[in-house]
């Protein structure tokens, strides 16, 4: 999402701190609010001026563990089998679904057991879906929910592979718990969770039958990058010291003849550690011995990995590309992967240095957004604080544009170009939603739910927000086509179709 030349001219400010960039200016605030949220809306910018910017930017960087989201959207949350449900209750009540109708003789029986499953899976990730989209338009926590979409596209699995669908909500819990912390926590994490194990298919991963999939991503995507310095043999060093790392769903562990075998056996939840299927000869790997002794191998590269200086700046390098630029310069890099290896790669230190630097100042209002920061962008700043009822029309948005929640097939997540989400057709679809939400026609107020009430949803953008802070940043084209709207509908339109509202 680079820098666009229908952006708003910023002032060049050499230090963020000095007097050529004011915090308390209104339009220096909308642009840090679009960076670290979802999208500036009125009650953000209120508390941006109530706390000032050294403490919201804290507050972000540290949120308090007691704020949570409005009542509205946590009893929406609450009502979901994801939230009254553990992963491990959902793995047994999906395998015994599953084991249900394979024993099943009569066809037409069978396919209804079968539709009846998949329809279980497509609820639970869609319940995930729309508890993400209400987390991004109403969690006070703005740059954690920021950050868990980022791990979530870091460390991206694909929904539509075998029964992943039901992993979602809790993969995606984890990645949040940790969004802000340590990143070897954060890997820890995926290493042992079921959805990325059966996603990279290191499942399949056993002594004598190798599979090389987890360990070349481990390091490539997630770790060192394409250019970390390793080599094809570290590749296979890796896949040989994570076999036996798998999934158990059913919840029965194997018994073993040896007891040291029965030592070594690990389940915790759906995840598993089978001695069975391990390689337990030792290994060569970054040109350092691993002895072969079991998943404590695991937790030892784990560690070499995370605190690797190729882990360290790539991790730095994809965070400012986020946040700053698709082309963010070496220096602000090289900085961030300096504060990177000084707090044993705390995340939010590393955050805290980058918004420090110069470099994200005279980046703010230049990045183009890409579909899912678009699209809640403008619902947050068309309905503020009120809740919506049905995230349905926002999935679709989202699919229309190509970056559905757990949408990427392959392992490298989504783009973070500019001219990955530029094009006419997309932009095309753009005007369209834009049209949606002006008009009040986009059905986000509108519940299946008999109990929730529908409400007025006709947004009124031309408010106290606009004329204090949005008309001071647009350029004299886009007020001159807003002049021309006639009617209010075509006012909100041009508006959320804006050169500047397309960019952060």
């Amino acid at each position: 999402m680079s820098s666009c030349s229908n952006a708003p001219v910023k002032k060049n400010a050499s230090q963020a701190t000095s007097l050529n960039w004011s915090e308390t200016d209104p339009a220096n605030q909308l642009y840090i609010l679009n960076r670290v949220t979802w999208g500036a809306n009125s009650s953000s910018l209120s508390e941006l001026n109530h706390v000032g910017l050294e403490h919201y930017l804290e507050n972000q960087l540290q949120p308090n563990p007691n704020v949570d989201l409005p009542l509205g959207v946590q009893s929406q949350i609450a009502s979901m089998e994801i939230t009254q449900t553990t992963l491990t209750q959902l793995a047994l009540t999906l395998e015994g679904e599953r084991q249900a109708f394979q024993t099943i003789s009569n066809d037409e029986a069978k396919k209804t057991a079968q539709e009846a499953y998949q329809k279980h899976l497509n609820t639970l990730a869609q319940e995930t879906a729309t508890r993400a989209i209400l987390r991004d338009l109403y969690s006070p926590k703005q740059l954690q929910e920021q950050m868990t979409w980022f791990w979530l596209n870091h460390f991206s699995i694909f929904q539509g592979k075998a029964n992943i669908r039901f992993m979602l909500a809790n993969y995606e819990d984890e990645i949040r718990n940790h969004a802000l912390g340590r990143f070897r926590d954060l890997l820890g994490v995926t290493v042992h969770h079921p959805a990325m194990l059966r996603f990279l298919d290191n499942e399949q991963n056993t002594v004598g039958h190798i599979n090389e999939n987890y360990a070349r991503e481990i390091m490539e995507l997630h770790t060192l990058g394409i250019n970390g310095g390793y080599s094809q043999q570290d590749v296979q060093a890796l896949a040989r010291i994570m076999t036996g790392v798998g999934v158990n769903l059913n919840g029965k562990s194997p018994t073993f003849a040896k007891q040291e075998m029965q030592k070594q056996y690990l389940r915790d939840g759906t995840f598993e550690f089978n001695p069975r299927r391990h390689d337990y000869n030792d290994k060569i790997f970054l040109g350092l011995t691993v002895k072969g002794r079991g998943l404590g191998e695991v937790d030892e590269v784990l560690d070499r990995l995370a605190r690797n200086p190729a882990t360290a700046h790539f991790i730095s390098f994809k965070l400012a590309q986020y946040f700053v630029s698709e082309h963010p310069s070496t220096a602000l890099v090289e900085s961030m992967a300096k504060s990177y290896l000084a707090h044993d790669g705390q995340i939010a230190s590393v955050l805290r240095t980058m918004f420090k630097d110069p470099e994200f100042y005279t980046s703010l209002s230049h990045q183009f957004k890409d579909p899912v920061h678009y699209v809640t962008s403008a619902v947050r700043l068309a309905y503020d604080d009120k809740a919506i009822l049905n995230a349905k029309p926002m999935m679709n948005w989202l699919n229309r544009m190509g970056q559905v929640h757990f949408g990427r097939q392959t392992p490298d997540g989504y783009p973070m170009s500019e001219a990955a989400w530029a094009s006419s057709g997309q932009m095309t679809t753009r005007f369209e939603i834009a049209k949606n939400i002006a008009n009040g026609n986009a059905g986000l107020f509108k519940s299946d739910n008999p109990t929730l009430r529908e409400h007025a949803a006709f947004p009124q953008l031309a408010n106290a927000l606009y004329y204090q802070v949005w008309q001071g940043t647009l350029s004299t084209n886009t007020k001159s086509a807003l002049d021309q709207a006639t009617s209010s509908q075509e006012w909100n339109e041009f508006f959320l179709s804006s050169p500047e509202f397309m960019h952060r």
